[in-house]
């Protein structure tokens, strides 16, 4: 199957022989599809190839997919009641301490089949589609028991097969302590460690194992047992750390080679210096901060001037970023990191794959890479965070099929 896009105005991937944020353009231009890859890029005054498909790009830009490194997809109720507690003044840390949050979270999930919960599941993925995203790291977290996080992954596993787009699985057993360990905190990490990762490790469920390190949650002890157990049975550890508080998240992140660390709105000098040094890449979520009503963002700028190359992601999940929508956060990025259209494509294209691992055939525009592919109706880059709000996509492309097509126009 040959599938021809023509006329495109702009064609944007990341220059990976210039660093991140630097961006190649080429203007009008034409590519081939080739049973699911990218076979050539054609210059405008080159004779087009016959294609069995062909999809006229004119007045519009071609991207790589979209990838978003850390999402939480797979839970049953939404929390819109937490959100106007929010609006009345209470806050996020409040409402979980009486029990709401992640923990009110997992009483719904586990209230719910798998059935139940796949089908809705479904529905929620199949909207990442829509904004142009075709790759999403999805975490399990929303169960907290052996039967229940086991039930979670196969979710992901199972819809990773059944539809377009690719979910990378990762166990997060350690998002939060149930109500029923609530006064043994040291038997529920011994559970994870003992009896979860193992199970989940055995029937290569995840690729990657996550804690929420943080103040209130796990300690940097607890959350060091629970990866470096992970990283003994081949997974790969990603960090939720130090989003409220400074919490030494950073730190462990580069002490212990983690892939990731999230979040870190208040990482501290020293961790970022460490992250650089390990080569951590730090997922930044300032939707997250957006939703909840704060203040004080992650310092992207310090990151890069460090030497860091930041990925950014939606967090989609129930309670604190609700959203499907990463061109919305590309305009939360750009106002409140202070990051520029080529680092924003940088952070949701190419290195948003390494951080998953899938750099050699996502992230970029390149022959013999996946035609994991979005058209967005935009004039140019810069134009994508401005005019902020609305879905810019046009198409979305994944493994050369056409997954998405918006019916309306503009």
């Amino acid at each position: 199957m040959r599938t021809l896009i023509k006329n495109i105005d702009h064609l944007y991937t990341p220059d990976l022989n210039r660093g991140f944020g630097q961006v190649l353009d080429l203007q009008k231009v034409h590519l081939l599809l080739e049973d699911g890859y990218i076979r050539q890029i054609i210059a405008s005054d080159q004779p087009l190839p016959e294609a069995d498909e062909i999809i006229d790009a004119s007045g519009k830009c071609l991207l790589p997919g979209f990838i978003d490194p850390h999402t939480h997809p797979v839970f049953w109720k939404t929390r819109e009641d937490e959100f106007v507690m929010r609006i009345e003044g209470k806050s996020y840390e409040e409402i979980a301490a009486a029990g709401g949050g992640i923990r009110n979270s997992v009483r719904k999930f586990r209230q719910a089949s798998k059935e139940e919960i796949k089908e809705i599941s479904r529905r929620r993925i199949a909207r990442f589609l829509e904004f142009g995203v075709t790759t999403i790291e999805a975490k399990s977290g929303y169960g907290l028991s052996t039967q229940d996080e086991i039930k979670s992954l196969e979710i992901i596993n199972e819809l990773n097969d059944e539809q377009a787009l690719d979910l990378i699985p990762t166990f997060l057993g350690a998002h939060e302590v149930p109500d029923e360990y609530q006064q043994n905190r040291a038997a529920y990490v011994e559970l994870v460690c003992k009896e979860m990762i193992p199970l989940v490790a055995e029937r290569k469920l995840a690729r990657y194992c996550d804690v929420f390190c943080e103040q209130g949650v796990f300690t940097v002890e607890e959350s060091r047992k629970i990866l470096t157990t992970a990283m003994e049975y081949g997974l790969k550890a990603r960090i939720h750390a130090d989003e409220l508080a400074a919490f030494g998240g950073a730190e462990l992140a580069a002490e212990i080679g983690a892939v990731t660390a999230d979040h870190l709105i208040l990482a501290s000098d020293e961790g970022i210096r460490a992250m650089a040094e390990r080569g951590v890449i730090p997922v930044l979520l300032p939707g997250t901060t957006f939703f909840l009503g704060k203040d004080q963002y992650a310092r992207a700028r310090t990151m890069i001037e460090a030497g860091c190359q930041v990925a950014i992601s939606t967090d989609f999940n129930p309670g604190s970023s609700t959203t499907q929508n990463l061109q919305l956060i590309w305009t939360i990025a750009a106002l409140k990191l202070k990051m520029l259209p080529g680092e924003l494509l940088w952070a949701s294209t190419w290195v948003a794959a390494r951080s998953l691992g899938i750099e050699r055939q996502a992230g970029s525009i390149e022959p013999g890479k996946q035609a994991d592919l979005v058209i967005l109706d935009i004039p140019n880059l810069n134009y994508l965070p401005y005019h902020y709000g609305l879905n810019h996509t046009y198409m979305t492309i994944k493994n050369g099929r056409v997954v998405y097509k918006r019916l309306n126009g503009y």
